[in-house]
């Protein structure tokens, strides 16, 4: 029986089936592992705003917003447009990303990318005011971020 020749098999594959063989790129603050077990998870189709590259843009957003020093407290603004790029504007759904992200990580992976998060919301906590009208206001007002930084 003859054998096929290595290109022809190349060829055969499905230009559409995800890569992972290719290393993904590696989240800032992140292991190459933890970036790896988060590729994966961004990989398969369960929701329209978990894509590739939704942990580290959620993770930089959440970042942006805390990041100038100061003891004023900070306000979330609701996003404009409900698009997968521009619902990032809200840090709070950029928050609802990294907690299914968490979900839906294995053990190992999970802790790293929690801990974190965990250092974040500790920031988030300190520099937002509780908002009294959330369960009026939000649609999962359950959630604790969700129910933080509205002005008064």
């Amino acid at each position: 029986m003859p054998r096929r020749r290595p290109g022809a098999l190349r060829a055969a594959r499905p230009t559409n089936a995800p890569r992972w063989d290719l290393p993904p790129a590696r989240i800032h603050g992140l292991s190459t592992r933890t970036s790896l077990a988060i590729a994966r998870v961004e990989g398969l189709p369960a929701d329209y705003y978990v894509y590739s590259g939704a942990t580290d843009r959620a993770l930089r957003r959440y970042r942006q917003f805390l990041q100038p020093a100061g003891r004023r407290p900070r306000y979330p603004q609701d996003a404009e447009c409900s698009c997968r790029g521009c619902s990032f504007d809200d840090v709070r759904h950029a928050r609802d990303i990294l907690d299914e992200i968490l979900t839906r990580l294995p053990p190992r992976p999970r802790t790293e990318l929690a801990r974190t998060v965990a250092d974040l919301d500790a920031t988030y906590l300190q520099r937002t005011l509780p908002d009294p009208f959330a369960t009026d206001r939000q649609w999962h007002p359950d959630l604790w971020w969700r129910r933080r930084g509205a002005p008064a």
